[in-house]
């Protein structure tokens, strides 16, 4: 595999992993919750983490000699994988919530209105 193509293969699946906690109610996708916890969206969160860690080093590794890391990639690839989880995020905590409401309040020039769907 070409270095671009390990590049894509990481990142791809760094968006599916750090999305991953957001996308289901259940634990792993393995056990079910009524409500899963942020606590618990966070585990899978750092597990995700992990497994794109040894993604990377197994990728590197089948390019090129594994090179050693300090603590400043782990850092980068940290802030990288929190960049990655912001449309799961959005969508589970600041858009979900409001998509079953049918009816949207519009404030137009000073007096509210009630819109269904479309802009008056």
């Amino acid at each position: 595999m070409s270095n671009a193509g390990a590049a894509l293969v990481w990142l791809l699946s760094g968006v599916l992993l750090a999305n991953w906690p957001f996308l289901t109610e259940r634990f792993f996708f393995v056990f079910h919750r009524l409500n899963k916890s942020f606590a618990a969206r966070l585990v899978e969160f750092g597990v995700g983490y992990a497994l794109l860690l040894l993604l990377g080093f197994a990728l590197e590794a089948s390019v090129s000699r594994v090179q050693e890391q300090t603590w400043n990639f782990y850092a980068i690839t940290l802030c990288i994988f929190v960049l990655m989880a912001y449309p799961g995020f959005v969508w589970r905590y600041l858009r979900r919530g409001r998509l079953g409401r049918g009816t949207v309040r519009v404030i137009e020039s000073g007096r509210d209105s009630m819109a269904r769907g479309d802009e008056q």
